[in-house]
């Protein structure tokens, strides 16, 4: 979604350079919980905790949800058709080997390949694009597509700022998309539209909505701007895919020296990038609805400004109210970003599996070898593993094994017991379209808000719906809409968990949750129930199967204002409220959305990136820097230039970092780089020689 890739990119320079489809199938077997090491009362007390903050929300909660890996229930996850046995994948050998196919994961092989690695991305799934995948449901002989996840995108019908976008350019593929210029919000106070692309726009809205307070609202507004105006800078000064984790950054965001030696005050604003952004909002801004507004373009990145980085503003600040800004919808779903990344990813070399489950991280004196399928073949990886699923799920394939190192072992207690956001729950609607008068909305994007007294990450106060078919008339039969409407990440898993689907019990269940999902589309279309083709619910049981996501989890929650678990040296010297994407392992590295910049389709794409250029020799990024600098004069920037020449000479021996190194050269200045195309085919000649 839109609000994750705010970008926090040069606080991290600075820092671092200053140091049917949702119907289960009948073989689901009734669970019983087993616990290892735990007691009753320990579980109760956990899930108490959980659910019951759920029950009685406030504006000032914020909500996560907590769980230890160790203490992991013993019972068979219902199975759901259309999800895949996850017993397909060769045996073989790459250098690289990405586990799991959403944005990070994609991104990661791509650009991985692009780079000149042999690479495997493995997808447990028969459907690419982890949460940005479509299903389709045939009714009356017409078929009906609907969004699984995200739907809301900013910057993808242009060359732009987002880090999905500059992707595809650089991977040389395209995806048609329709645009529209705002969001509809239903309120308390009625229906309003955020419109993008005019300041002049937004400061109408205030004035219309905050009465005579509107002239401070725009005081209010402008002086967060200008408070914030240093880093929002920055977003034009360095990149998300100039990152790397070893001395190579030195080189690849050198052309960000002139922006810091203009703006010197950056540095005593990095805390500020990373911090909790009530902090900085409680001084400035007093109006309510503009405390409204900035909680709900945060929500995005699953907290409200009381949780979530400062980061998660600056694009917002910085790009939606430039004229060109438009949010877009992917011609055939949002199922096409990942497809449009698997092209670039087999244009170059690049092999995607569906259907391979990856049961376990091989590790073998230290070190990641390779992956354990489903199916039990093996497949080796020559250069390094990359786990694109969640913390909690990477710790799953990654049994603890007597006798290894401490560091390790701490790594992954850490990583288990990681707060994470709650489960989302989804209705799914077919609709009868014949006289559908839709002209009072102008977009296909509406945030719900039933009580601005009560938490944002409620699953019962906020939800969403996007009507795709408004724009795309190829997700539906002509005279109809599709409509997708999903709660906040905070439903409580542990209700669900205790009911078998496909029981009485379970269905009215279902009913009960989605019902406050159902008015909320009432305050558009009044008479929708009438209009119904069809109806999907999809439980987080469902969420959880179809996107491979632990207890359905909307991500990681580590709120903002301290520094998470492992979060390297970084963590150190800020609150940086991510894990490293580097672990214990040697070559094991982990990208996605529980990696920085966070939660959102264009986060987690860059997480992707940095993964890859960190297992790269630093020329092989500035090579692709250059290339990418020069496909659209936004993309300028992008190239450090002379000044990552200069900084090459000293960091090139060192990358990529030596944890990472498959071919063995010796460190030191002047090293070049593993030509892994070139060694790639003398093997592939060498075996087909023999």
């Amino acid at each position: 979604m839109f609000g994750s890739f705010r970008l926090a990119t040069l606080g991290l320079v600075a820092a671092l350079t200053s140091t049917n489809a949702f119907a289960p199938s009948k073989s689901f077997v009734v669970r019983t919980q087993t616990l290892r090491q735990s007691t009753a009362t320990e579980e109760a007390a956990e899930v108490n905790d959980n659910v019951s903050q759920t029950q009685d929300t406030s504006r000032e909660k914020v909500m996560t949800f907590s769980y230890d890996m160790s203490m992991e229930e013993k019972y068979e996850k219902p199975t759901y058709p259309g999800t895949g046995n996850g017993l397909s994948g060769d045996a073989g050998e790459y250098d690289i080997i990405v586990i799991g196919s959403g944005m990070g994961g994609l991104s990661c092989a791509a650009l991985s390949a692009k780079y000149g690695s042999k690479v495997l991305c493995l997808e447990s799934h028969i459907k690419v694009g982890g949460s940005a995948h479509t299903f389709s449901r045939m009714h009356n002989g017409g078929k009906y597509s609907f969004e699984v996840g995200p739907s809301i995108f900013e910057g993808l019908d242009r060359p732009s700022l987002n880090p999905l976008r500059m992707i595809f350019d650089i991977l040389e593929e395209t995806m048609p998309v329709e645009t529209y210029k705002g969001l509809g919000f239903w309120t308390p106070e009625g229906y309003w539209r955020f419109p993008i692309g005019t300041k002049k726009g937004f400061e109408e809205l205030l004035m219309e909505q905050c009465g005579e307070d509107g002239p401070k609202a725009i005081r209010e507004w402008n002086a967060l701007c200008d408070r914030l105006k240093t880093l929002g800078g920055s977003t034009t000064a360095v990149a998300l895919l100039n990152l790397r984790q070893d001395p190579g950054f030195l080189s690849t965001t050198a052309g960000a020296l002139p922006f810091v030696v203009q703006n010197p005050d950056v540095f005593a604003d990095l805390p500020l990038t990373f911090d909790d952004l009530s902090k900085t909002v409680d001084e400035i801004v007093t109006v309510p609805f503009v405390r409204n507004f900035i909680d709900l373009m945060c929500i995005f990145c699953g907290f409200p400004a009381k949780g979530a980085m400062t980061a998660h503003i600056l694009y917002i600040l910085e790009r939606f109210f430039e004229e060109s800004a438009a949010f877009s919808v992917p011609i055939g779903g949002t199922s096409q970003l990942g497809e449009t990344i698997q092209r670039g990813l087999e244009k170059f070399g690049g092999k995607l599996q569906l259907n391979a489950h990856v049961e376990e991280i091989i590790v073998e004196d230290g070190r990641a070898t390779g992956v354990r399928l489903k199916n039990g073949n093996i497949v080796k990886a020559r250069k390094a593993v990359v786990s694109n699923a969640t913390p909690f799920n990477t710790v799953k394939m990654m049994p603890k094994n007597e006798g290894e190192p401490k560091a390790l072992t701490k790594w992954r207690d850490d990583l288990s017991t990681l707060p994470r956001h709650g489960a989302i729950s989804h209705l799914f609607l077919g609709v009868d379209a014949e006289g559908l008068d839709l002209s009072h909305i102008k977009d296909p994007a509406h945030l719900i808000v039933q009580d601005w007294d009560r938490s944002m990450q409620d699953s019962q106060n906020l939800c969403s719906f996007f009507i795709p078919s408004l724009l795309d008339k190829t997700v539906c039969p002509e005279g109809k809409h599709v409509i997708h409407v999903y709660s906040s990440g905070g439903e409580p898993y542990e209700p669900w968990e205790k009911l078998q689907p496909g029981t009485e019990e379970y269905e009215e269940y279902k009913k009960e949750r989605v019902e406050v999902l159902f008015k909320a589309v009432e305050r558009c279309i009044p008479d929708i129930r009438d209009r119904l083709e069809f109806t999907i619910i999809g439980s987080p049981l469902a969420h959880e199967a179809f996107l491979r996501r632990d207890r359905g989890t909307y991500g990681m929650a580590w709120a903002a204002g301290t520094s998470a678990p492992q979060a390297g040296i970084l963590g150190k010297f800020l609150p940086f409220p991510f894990p490293n994407l580097k672990t214990p392992v040697d070559g094991l590295l982990r990208c996605g959305d529980s990696c920085f910049p966070g939660i959102g389709t264009p986060s987690a794409a860059a997480s992707g990136a940095i993964a890859a250029n960190t297992m790269t020799h630093v020329d092989n990024h500035l090579q692709l820097l250059k290339e990418a600098s020069q496909k659209d004069p936004l993309y300028k920037f992008l190239d450090p230039g002379f000044m990552g020449q200069v900084y090459k000479h000293l960091v090139q021996g060192f990358t990529p970092s030596e944890e990472l190194r498959s071919e063995r050269f010796a460190s030191g200045s002047g090293v070049a780089p593993v030509d892994y195309t070139a060694k790639n085919a003398e093997r592939d000649a060498a075996a087909s020689s023999e």
